[in-house]
């Protein structure tokens, strides 16, 4: 399903089990996948909907919050 307003792109994160390698083994291959493709914290960004503006008021009070350190 294509959500509205944009393009869907999906694709699968695969991990092959290799000859000799346990299930816990492929588990852990699987989340260090996962945490190096940054996969949760996108689902985590994406969970609910953000208006342009606070993304905007966000990056802003960012940016002013890392040149305060410099003056």
């Amino acid at each position: 399903m294509i959500p509205k307003g944009g393009v869907h792109v999906s694709m699968a994160t695969i991990v092959k089990k290799q000859p000799g390698q346990t299930d816990d083994q492929l588990i852990a291959a699987f989340r260090k996948k996962m945490l190096a493709e940054d996969i949760i914290t996108e689902i985590k960004k994406r969970e609910f909907y953000v208006k342009p503006s606070r993304v905007k008021y966000e990056k802003m009070k960012a940016l002013k919050k890392g040149k305060r350190g410099l003056i």
